[in-house]
């Protein structure tokens, strides 16, 4: 029995390094998935067990922007705060930052118009800045939650 040179090993590890390469390149062409796709499916099955308000298990996303809901009372208490905060007009807690445009860079939100999003600061205990978390209220009244600084968000579900 014949056995393989350096020379045929190193052109199978090259072969599988251009199939890996050629996987990546496609996979990055394709782009981010669409609000509320799951890209993992670690992913679809949270987005496939998350629960509606009412609690009937099924899969409770807004049909508007894809994103999953998240009732407000299941909110921390931090950002049930600066809801009612947004509902009262203010005082906000980072006057600067807060009820300024949100320019949705990361285009996990609908496609709306510059200005359409308001951006507002959900203190975060312990946290020595305005820390990762807000709240994003468009100016037709829905509202967004993120818990990591835009990388995700949730559409709120306003009430009790």
């Amino acid at each position: 029995m014949k056995t393989r040179g350096p020379r045929q090993a190193l052109v199978g590890v090259l072969a599988v390094v251009l199939v890996v390469l050629a996987w990546v390149v496609v996979r990055a062409a394709e782009g981010p998935p669409a609000p509320g796709v799951p890209d993992s499916p670690a992913q679809a099955g949270r987005v496939a067990t998350s629960t509606t308000p009412g609690g009937t298990g099924r899969a409770a996303t807004d049909p508007r922007s894809g994103l999953p809901w998240v009732a407000e009372p299941s909110l921390p208490p931090e950002a049930r705060h600066t809801l009612a905060l947004i509902r009262a007009g203010g005082p906000f807690p980072y006057p600067r930052s807060d009820n300024q445009t949100f320019a949705n860079r990361e285009r996990l939100l609908p496609a709306e118009p510059r200005g359409y999003y308001r951006e507002f600061t959900v203190v975060t205990p312990g946290s020595s800045d305005r820390g990762p978390r807000r709240i994003i209220a468009g100016s037709g009244g829905e509202r967004y939650w993120t818990a990591d600084h835009y990388a995700s968000f949730r559409r709120i579900q306003e009430g009790p």
